[in-house]
């Protein structure tokens, strides 16, 4: 099997080359800089000559602020123009598409759990976007898997995790917004999910993934930090405003993926296995 890897030197593409690497499993990984997924042409001549049976399509503008304004066109570009480019793509050779998608494509305003079933409501320019990129996915490529994820960290790029420990090195105090509710997830129980639908051949369709349990950013950080000699205080989103909306609440439901068969680690072991 072939495996073509899109955004493979972001967060979850490099994890993702992690993981198939101790798999040997083969795959070709491209970045930005290897191949312009906004570029139609470029698109279709390299996917029809690798003709990969899977694509798992992680390359994403994620600058989530600067999507409200200075990177809007460039959002549009890479979140739905570029994911069309490697849609058709992958529907012209037959392959198998992995599309990550995300918890913005909801308001968060259900206290409960959000299902794949749930109507979206993004609040974001990143999140209509990435909701876009979804319905794209969905109207033209006939094997896919759309994952939605959240609160994503991990060994590469920069994240929340990264942030509070290089901030506890220099602040004795730390300010974290406590009323945005979530679910942690690591690269790597991640990187695990998308494979192991691809090769476990499960059914198609929209799945949600993230480590189990919930926590707000301000629980996320005193985890982090909680072998540091810092105090860590909870604030409201109003008192840390930010240009893009982000959802109150945005626990996503899990059942799916654990009927697959796939085991879900929690998000307070998952860090820990990261920390070692």
């Amino acid at each position: 099997m072939t495996a073509l890897i899109t955004g493979g030197t972001g967060q979850l593409g490099s994890e993702l080359r992690k993981l198939l690497d101790e798999k040997q499993v083969a795959y070709v990984s491209v970045g930005s800089k290897d191949l312009d997924i906004t570029d139609t042409k470029a698109v279709n001549q390299y996917i029809l000559a690798l003709n990969p049976e899977v694509i798992y399509h992680c390359a994403a503008y994620t600058a989530v602020d600067a999507a409200e304004n200075e990177g809007k066109e460039l959002n549009q570009l890479v979140n739905v123009v570029g994911t069309e480019n490697v849609t058709k793509a992958a529907e012209e050779v037959g392959a198998t598409l992995v599309y990550i998608s995300t918890d913005y494509v909801f308001d968060g305003t259900n206290l409960g759990e959000y299902k794949e079933t749930d109507p979206t409501n993004p609040q974001s320019e990143y999140g209509r976007a990435k909701l876009a990129g979804e319905q794209i996915v969905q109207k033209l490529v006939s094997k896919h898997y759309i994952v939605r994820t959240s609160w994503v960290f991990g060994e590469f790029g920069k994240n929340f995790v990264f942030t509070m420990q290089k901030l506890a090195e220099t602040h004795p105090k730390l300010t974290v917004v406590a009323d945005q509710i979530g679910r942690p997830t690591w690269t790597r129980t991640l990187a695990e999910f998308v494979y192991y639908l691809t090769e476990k051949e499960a059914e198609y369709g929209v799945y949600h993934l993230s480590n189990e349990g919930s926590c707000s950013w301000y629980e996320f950080a005193k985890e982090i930090l909680k072998d540091k000699k810092v105090e860590v205080a909870p604030v409201t989103s109003a008192e840390y405003p930010q240009k893009a909306n982000r959802p109150k609440h945005s626990v996503m439901n899990l059942s799916k993926a654990k009927e697959t068969g796939f085991d879900i680690p929690t998000w307070k072991k998952a860090l820990e296995e990261f920390v070692k």
